[in-house]
Formats: C-alpha cells, sequence, structure tokens
C-alpha cells in the first residue's frame, strides 16, 4: 500500500468514525420535529426583555422524543459493536451526545429570541453548529476522557464538514414530507 493509499483510507475512516460518533447527536432533532407539538417548554413565559424565552417551536414532547430516538440510535449502535467488536460508544456517550444535541439547540433559541429573530427563521452557523456544540460540551464536562480518545482532531474536522451538509439535507427532506415549514 502506498503512503497516498494510507493517507486516503485514514481519511476515509476518520469520515466514518465522525458519522458514527455523532449519530446519536444527529438523530435527536430530526425526531424533535417529528414527535414535536404539544406545550412549550418556556410555558410561553417571557424573558427579561420581554420576549420568549425559547418560542413554541421548542416542545416537552419533541426534547423528550429526540434525546429517546438519539439514545435508542446509540444503543443499537452499541450492539451493532459487539457484533463486529470495534467499541465506540458507551451508554454516557449516547446519552450526552442525545442530550447534549437538544440543549444546544434550546441555547441557540435562547440567544436567537434575545437577537429578534423569529422561530424558524435562519441564523447561519448557529442552526447547523448547536448540536455539536451542545454534545461536546456535555462530553468536555462529563466524559472529558472518551472525547479525547474519540474526537480526534480528524474526526472533530469532518465533523466540523459533515454537519452543514447533512443539516441542509434532512431540513430540506423534513420540508418536503411536511414536518418543517421551513427548508433549513
Amino acid at each position: 500500500m502506498s503512503l497516498i493509499d494510507f493517507i486516503y483510507q485514514d481519511i476515509l475512516t476518520a469520515l466514518f468514525i465522525a458519522l458514527w460518533i455523532m449519530l446519536p447527536a444527529y438523530i435527536p432533532n430530526s425526531a424533535a420535529a417529528v414527535f414535536g407539538g404539544g406545550r412549550p417548554i418556556d410555558s410561553g413565559k417571557n424573558y427579561s426583555d420581554g420576549r420568549r424565552l425559547f418560542g413554541d417551536g421548542k416542545t416537552w414532547r419533541g426534547l423528550i422524543g429526540g434525546i429517546f430516538c438519539g439514545i435508542i440510535i446509540g444503543l443499537i449502535q452499541i450492539y451493532l459493536q459487539g457484533v463486529f467488536d470495534f467499541q465506540i460508544h458507551t451508554v454516557l456517550s449516547v446519552v450526552l451526545l442525545s442530550a447534549g444535541a437538544l440543549l444546544g439547540d434550546l441555547v441557540k433559541s435562547f440567544f436567537k429570541r434575545r437577537l429578534n429573530k423569529k422561530s424558524g427563521e435562519e441564523w447561519l452557523i448557529a442552526d447547523q453548529y448547536d448540536l455539536v456544540a451542545g454534545a461536546m460540551v456535555l462530553l468536555l464536562i462529563f466524559d472529558f476522557q472518551w472525547l479525547t480518545v474519540y474526537i480526534t482532531p480528524v474526526v472533530f474536522i469532518w465533523i466540523l464538514i459533515a454537519t452543514p451538509l447533512l443539516h441542509r439535507i434532512t431540513n430540506i427532506a423534513g420540508y418536503m414530507i411536511g414536518v418543517k415549514d421551513v427548508p433549513w
């Protein structure tokens, strides 16, 4: 195997690992849109600036349903890791990635309201990376060792590249099937 082949194979392996790692974080946002509706997390309350804390689009049903779906996907991954004899995810990493994705989305929504942006209004960069930031912060706080072992610089770069692409694709699909009001 030539050096070029080795590097190419290593880059593709890092892409696979990045997608595998982030799957429990990618699923909750889509699942939250499907399960959403019902009582808003902020119960219709406003912040001191007179604007809603999060808005009607952030509901308990979406939050719980999204995190649940992320955890289920992660548990399936853990099972498959045993079948194929490789270990990346743990129950803790799956829970932190799933919950972190939607907590990151909530934090973004809070700041979006402070900037007087409407619910559903596009906010470039923040809309694409809120789930990554939330997931990474929870991992940093609660599972630092796992984070430093599996989120290598190359894997992190792939996460940064893949996330906005997947975000756009899933949002367009969600819009086309009617679970999202806007394609972003």
